[in-house]
């Protein structure tokens, strides 16, 4: 098994064993994962013993976050992605409903609409505009804002314009913004009230380093929170994870601080790519995106040194996400150059 083969980044105890190298030897850089991640205070024993409840504040600072009161809590974007398909189309044959999804992007999107039965396009940020005009039964649009991993960022205009187009059609946008927290909340397509045939995924596990958390939210119209609410069952969310998710988002400091730090470390990250002749083509500020015909081989090469990046094959491609130490920095930069 090569580090190719790895379905996504942080499969860090399987890329261990792959190797033969021991797991606290690594330096993840698969995950795309802020690694100076919100720093996470000790749990109260109660938070631990109860049941978790709404009313403990969550609900509010999301709404506050996010300019938004019209979201949902739910243990991980990842848990909505796979209920959605059956839930925005409940009423329909898969067979009657074409749903375009971006590629290259995070996969479980298509392996989700796949999964439940509908036919998939696959259509690129390049071509997706002619793909709605052309194809009157496109009823759903994926996206990725910004992409992963390309680090495309589309226009807002656009989806706009494309959330109107599918709204027409009694069909929906899906955008998933795991990656924006980072960027400029002007990017969202978040809205104070959310209309009618717009979905948008938030996560707590980028941009805050709390993927282990599993906390994300979905924003839609509240016809559809309810019906997932209920997809998902009572006390979908852990209690630790709410207490803690509610300090993350009221922490604005922590926020302001990490913005400027992550942009200033991907663009370093970008600079030593290039110096070693591997430019990027894309990235955000947690990660750096490259093109290669070597894309496997030079993940392999990396991976016997205890390095472990994010390979794709279709097109062959290597996302870097960020070192976190000096020592780090210098030991991606001397096996880059020793390539």
């Amino acid at each position: 098994m090569s580090a190719a083969s790895l379905m996504h980044g942080g499969r860090l105890r399987q890329a261990a064993q792959t190797y033969g190298i021991a797991l606290e030897q690594w330096l993840d850089l698969s995950t795309g994962i802020n690694p100076q991640g919100w720093p996470v205070p000790s749990v109260p024993a109660e938070v631990w013993q109860r049941l978790p409840e709404a009313e403990d504040g969550l609900q509010q600072a999301m709404a506050a976050y996010y300019a938004s009161p019209d979201g949902l809590a739910v243990p991980g974007s990842q848990a909505a992605i796979q209920c959605l398909p059956q839930l925005l189309f409940a009423d329909e044959t898969p067979a009657a409903v074409r749903v375009a999804l971006l590629t290259p992007a995070y996969t479980e999107h298509a392996r989700a609409w796949q999964s439940a039965g509908f036919d998939g396009v696959a259509v690129t940020a390049e071509n997706l505009e002619q793909c709605l005009q052309d194809d009157p039964q496109i009823r759903a649009l994926v996206l990725v804002q910004p992409n992963n991993p390309t680090g495309v960022l589309f226009v807002h205009a656009d989806l706009q314009r494309w959330h109107h187009l599918l709204l027409a059609r009694k069909g929906w946008l899906v955008v998933d913004e795991a990656f924006l927290d980072a960027l400029p909340q002007a990017n969202s397509m978040i809205q104070p009230r959310m209309p009618p045939g717009l979905v948008v995924l938030r996560s707590l596990g980028k941009f805050f380093g709390l993927a282990g958390l599993r906390l994300g939210f979905v924003f839609a119209e509240t016809s559809l929170l309810q019906q997932l609410q209920r997809r998902l069952g009572p006390w979908a969310v852990s209690h630790p994870a709410r207490y803690l998710g509610r300090l993350a988002l009221l922490d604005h400091q922590w926020q302001q601080t990490a913005r400027l730090r992550l942009q200033q470390d991907s663009q370093r990250l970008a600079e030593l790519l290039q110096s070693v002749h591997l430019p990027p083509v894309g990235g955000t500020p947690l990660f750096q995106w490259i093109l290669t015909p070597q894309a496997t081989a030079l993940a392999d090469l990396l991976a016997q040194q205890g390095i472990l990046v994010r390979s794709f094959e279709h097109p062959p491609s290597l996302r870097f996400g960020l070192p976190h130490t000096d020592a780090e920095w210098q030991r991606l930069e001397q096996a880059l150059q020793g390539r």
